[in-house]
């Protein structure tokens, strides 16, 4: 039987001389390759026709300016983004973030996740992403709109309801979205509302797509606990971040019976050993703008502005804040303190090291592509709306956003046991995600 050690690293290496100074994407191909190798021992066929090589390689790459003036008259420029990646499954989707950290390599690597947790939603989407480094905090409310618009006005010529339609990410939320397909709207003369998801209620938007992220993780993940024996009922969960993944992966953690021990910010974290005043932390966030430590001011909480959330002691844990939050020091932290389940909220919190000590240890693990692939199938439930000028109710799509997770654990869980490696999520999502955007590309050619 061959062995395809030395051709996925001549793949790598041809990627990372190609893509200099991008570490993001190349740890996400870097672990999506080293799943491949274990689909091409049984199905050698997929490496075929350069199938490999053109997966990782983008469609299409998109950088533009973006100049935009400020209340005081000061004329600024930041760099825009949009990464088409991949749309043998159907449109571009994937969200834009604003924030002083997106580069192409971040950019790209966001997409290329997009391409395999788009595919295991099992719904007709491609994968993209975009962004800019712009960042809307500090800003007033005047000086994001002209941002927006003159974000939009290169964006639209690249993006459609049947070509790409982007969706909110970190520093997008709806009031951008608002902005930017105010702009679209008034460039294209159509009201096409299919064109960007995470829109306003009374003019496309779509329920539960809010709260999607956060609630299909922890939807996935009961699905995990109940499948080894296990249940949110009782259990300690640690949840970084607090934005809305975050909030609503508390949501509904708690009502699950979970106590939530801990949540965070950038600017420190705040132990809650009785569970979190979600009502609070919602007024702090959404409303206030404020930062995790105004939470002990006013409910029962220990705010932290050193040390790490990850050191303290629970069942499971869920990353929901950044890339790359969590080392493999954390991790083996977490693992000595007894976390059994890990699922990924945010994209890609988890360094390759902590990947390692989860899977050694023997913890469940489930990665960003499978675990907060809620948000992206919701903003698909929102198409279909769109599409058909209907709009469905608040528990019906729920329902729907509860199945999709629930299969995604079905399907990944199935496939790691096909391929010899019961319980590895890791390749199992790897493996199912890459299998249907593969012969989708075989099927259609060279292209």
């Amino acid at each position: 039987m061959a062995n395809y050690d030395d051709e996925m690293s001549g793949y790598y290496d041809k990627l990372l001389r190609r893509n200099a100074g991008e570490p993001e994407f190349h740890q996400a191909v870097a672990e999506v390759l080293d799943s491949l190798k274990i689909v091409l021992q049984k199905d050698p066929h997929y490496n075929d026709y350069g199938l490999i090589e053109r997966l990782c390689e983008p469609e299409r790459q998109i950088i533009f300016r973006v100049p935009w003036v400020t209340d005081s008259g000061e004329v600024r420029v930041n760099r825009g983004f949009r990464v088409q990646f991949n749309s043998a499954l159907g449109p571009y989707k994937g969200g834009l973030r604003f924030h002083p950290s997106v580069n192409l390599g971040i950019i790209k690597f966001l997409g290329f996740e997009q391409i395999f947790k788009n595919s295991l939603t099992g719904l007709p989407i491609g994968g993209g992403k975009g962004g800019s480094d712009f960042d809307p905090k500090g800003k007033s409310e005047q000086e994001i709109m002209r941002f927006c618009q003159s974000f939009m006005t290169e964006l639209h010529r690249h993006i459609g309801e049947y070509r790409d339609v982007p969706a909110g990410d970190i520093g997008v939320g709806g009031r951008e979205v608002g902005y930017l397909f105010g702009q679209y709207r008034r460039l294209s003369n159509e009201h096409e509302s299919g064109v960007l998801t995470g829109k306003g209620l009374t003019w496309g938007g779509s329920l539960v797509r809010t709260e999607a992220t956060g609630y299909g993780v922890v939807y996935i993940t009961n699905e995990a606990m109940k499948h080894n024996g296990d249940s949110f009922d009782g259990a300690k969960v640690i949840v970084s971040g607090s934005g809305n993944v975050a909030t609503y992966a508390i949501q509904k953690a708690q009502e699950l019976g979970a106590t939530v021990i801990g949540f965070s910010d950038s600017s420190g974290w705040v132990e809650t050993p009785n569970g979190v005043n979600l009502e609070l932390l919602r007024e702090i966030k959404e409303v206030r703008r404020g930062r995790v430590d105004e939470y002990c001011k006013e409910a029962e909480g220990t705010f932290h502005s050193d040390g790490s959330i990850w050191d303290l002691s629970a069942d499971v844990a869920l990353p929901c804040a950044t890339q790359n939050e969590l080392d493999g020091d954390h991790a083996q932290k977490l693992v000595d303190n007894g976390v059994k389940y890990v699922a990924e909220g945010a994209n890609m919190p988890s360094t390759a090291d902590a990947i390692e000590v989860f899977r050694k240890s023997g913890t469940h693990f489930i990665p960003g592509k499978a675990a907060n692939a809620g948000g992206v199938a919701t903003s698909a439930l929102e198409m279909q709306q769109n599409a058909s000028r209907d709009s469905w109710s608040f528990d019906y799509t729920d329902e729907r956003l509860k199945r999709i997770m629930e299969n995604i654990f079905r399907n990944i869980s199935d496939t790691a046991a096909e391929y010899d490696h019961e319980g590895d999520y890791v390749v199992g999502s790897n493996i199912a995600g890459f299998k249907k955007v593969a012969d989708a590309m075989l099927a259609q050619g060279v292209i």
